[in-house]
């Protein structure tokens, strides 16, 4: 079993930034990948970044503003210069070894 506990979310306004934090804990072998997803209300789940090994992977709509950087099994999201359409619940994802992990999600509300 693993866990995933995220942490940051929040409300901010436009131009404002948030750190999100996923730190995976228990029966992990070989994290090969971590990243982060979102959704939007009404809208499908969609990659935001991450990380495999030294390569990193953006959604276009985040490059530049967003940062993804992993610290063992800990991986973080810095989000500057965030937009109203950054709206939406963020999901950790973590693949250990053949498996794949969801976080319970953390929502992160940007005002205009």
């Amino acid at each position: 079993q693993v866990q995933l506990v995220e942490s940051g979310g929040g409300l901010v306004q436009a131009g404002g930034s948030l750190r999100l934090s996923c730190a995976a804990s228990g029966n992990i072998f070989n994290i090969v990948d971590m990243g982060w997803y979102r959704q939007a209300p009404g809208k499908q789940r969609e990659l935001v970044a991450r990380t495999r090994e030294i390569t990193t992977d953006y959604a276009d709509s985040v490059k530049g503003r967003f940062t993804i950087s992993r610290a063992q099994n800990t991986v973080y999201l810095q989000m500057n210069s965030l937009k109203p359409e950054d709206t939406a619940v963020y999901y950790c994802n973590v693949i250990s070894g053949s498996y794949g992990y969801w976080g319970q999600g953390t929502q992160v509300t940007v005002s205009s």
